[in-house]
């Protein structure tokens, strides 16, 4: 498929073999690739036979992580120090929210190219998002001109929350998974987000995994299908 967009990354088709009739958009992690997320795939293919999956690459090369890839940098984030020192969470939250906004006219670009290339309407996407790319799926799938369907993430946080309000165009169905062990992005995001969120007149509803550290179990993975399934249109 072309675009106008400078991502690209991994596919999967509808395993149903026919044409798409939802799009579902997988946003990695920081130091990861778009290799990585595409493996969620395969777990919802039975739920959601018609939808297409794409997992693009982020646009910058991870600077802890030369292999990997970045949406934007985290040179400053230090989830200790955020735990500790409240101001601290707020300088560096500011700071990524810059990277995010300098980073979202391209992904944009992505997602109007693949929703055009499969003849769909933004009510038939679904945004899905890991760490930072939860990050990214709540920042450009609120500013969106066209809602998407829904938004999901796992091991996120909420940027911008005390600007939200003034600059948030759509409030989709946003759902949150999360560990209780996450020690690279605290459990504390989870619940900071949904009260951002909250205060923008988005309700998300949200589920802590436990016992689980930085990454995405399988109750998650079940809740999360779920959620897809219940607010992606089956019908064309």
């Amino acid at each position: 498929m072309s675009g106008a967009s400078e991502l690209d990354g991994p596919r999967v088709p509808p395993a149903s073999g026919g044409a798409a009739k939802q799009l579902v958009i997988l946003l990695h992690g920081y130091g990861a690739d778009g290799n990585d997320l595409i493996g969620l795939a395969p777990h919802w293919q039975q739920l959601l036979p018609d939808a297409a999956f794409v997992s693009p690459h982020a646009p910058e090369p991870c600077e802890m992580s030369p292999m990997g890839h970045q949406w934007f940098s985290l040179g400053r984030y230090d989830p200790n120090m955020m735990r500790r020192d409240p101001a601290h969470t707020a300088e560096v939250y500011g700071a990524m929210r810059q990277g995010a906004d300098a980073v979202a006219p391209l992904l944009n670009a992505f997602i109007d190219a693949e929703l055009a290339g499969h003849g769909l309407a933004d009510d038939r996407l679904a945004l899905v998002g890991f760490s930072q790319g939860t990050m990214m799926s709540l920042h450009v799938g609120l500013r969106r001109e066209r809602s998407p369907a829904c938004i999901l993430g796992f091991s996120g946080s909420l940027l911008g929350a005390d600007r939200l309000a003034d600059e948030i165009r759509q409030k989709p169905p946003v759902m949150l998974i999360h560990g209780d062990a996450d020690d690279v992005v605290p459990v504390q995001s989870l619940l900071d987000a949904t009260s951002g969120l909250g205060a923008a007149g988005v309700t998300a509803q949200w589920h802590i995994s436990s016992g689980v550290g930085h990454g995405i179990a399988p109750d998650g993975l079940e809740l999360g299908g779920q959620f897809l399934t219940a607010n992606l249109p089956r019908q064309t």
